[in-house]
């Protein structure tokens, strides 16, 4: 692995960090408010994630979509053929990694849990879909957390898992338009069934009282993660606490989802960018992302 002060690993982070500005603005933003010399690690590990959500994007078919995640298989565990350093986001990544201890396994069952991405298979369940929110998305709250404790246990793993969930969830839901442009369906098919929604319902881009039925349980679930994310936001050091910032646009999005004539398929509950940061900046003011 080269040195630090590398040219090439300088610009393996910056295009992390250009990755990340132009497909993650809130994740970015939120990088603005953690300590100069962490946030280009944070900047590789939320491109690392980024690199894997959007493989079903750019693979015709599962196939090489299942290559791509066994190359960052190999490449978490040192097995990969080739030069690492050619890719850019594996190069800072793995710095990072050793860099600040970072758990191998976590990031490897991240890679494992995207495989859901590449099929069109439905969310057997609520647990499931929890599940999947915390093997993607809370071990990254986990992960950033590390990094600000430089290596050291930060404490609040529960948090981290909780808004892990919170975050995930509502980007889900977000989502639901492109998910099923695509012929996906997240939405766990226990609370579609308990509402009298269809898979094919969804895929057909079909508003109705049923779906919004669907869609309140899964934003009040969202809102119930982020209650307890606040509730153990405390057992984080605080050096560790800007790992959630993220936590902090759960409720403005939620919020546009609950005004009268919300259209799933059609109202993606954006807001500007300047939103996003005036939500981020004060979240950093108290010190936490809850």
């Amino acid at each position: 692995m080269r040195a630090a002060g590398d040219p090439r690993l300088a610009g393996a982070y910056g295009h992390c960090g250009a990755q990340l500005r132009s497909l993650d603005a809130v994740r970015w933003l939120a990088c603005l408010f953690v300590p100069g010399d962490k946030r280009p690690h944070l900047h590789a590990l939320y491109a690392f994630s980024l690199d894997i959500a959007r493989i079903r994007e750019i693979v015709s078919d599962p196939r090489p979509g299942e290559i791509r995640y066994q190359w960052w298989r190999e490449a978490l565990e040192g097995e990969a053929r080739g030069d690492i350093a050619a890719h850019p986001v594996a190069l800072a990544l793995l710095v990072t990694v050793r860099k600040f201890n970072l758990p191998r396994l976590a990031l490897t069952n991240l890679v494992d849990a995207r495989t859901f991405d590449l099929y069109d298979d439905p969310m057997p369940g609520l647990r499931q879909l929890e599940g999947y929110c915390g093997e993607t998305c809370s071990a990254l709250f986990r992960l950033a957390a590390l990094i600000l404790a430089d290596g050291r246990e930060p404490g609040g793993a529960g948090a981290c898992g909780h808004a892990g969930v919170a975050y995930a969830l509502t980007g889900l839901l977000r989502a639901l338009p492109w998910h099923a442009a695509r012929g996906q369906v997240y939405l766990p098919a226990d609370i579609l069934a308990r509402n009298g929604v269809s898979r094919e319902d969804i895929l057909s881009g079909k508003s109705s009282p049923e779906l919004h039925g669907a869609l309140r349980e899964l934003r009040v679930l969202a809102r119930d993660h982020c209650r307890a994310a606040q509730a153990e936001r405390g057992e984080i050091a605080p050096e560790a606490q800007a790992a959630l910032l993220p936590l902090a646009l759960v409720e403005p999005w939620l919020k546009r989802m609950d005004a009268r004539g919300y259209d799933p398929f059609r109202d993606p509950a954006e807001f500007p960018l300047w939103r996003a940061q005036w939500a981020l900046w004060r979240a950093a003011g108290k010190g936490s992302g809850a």
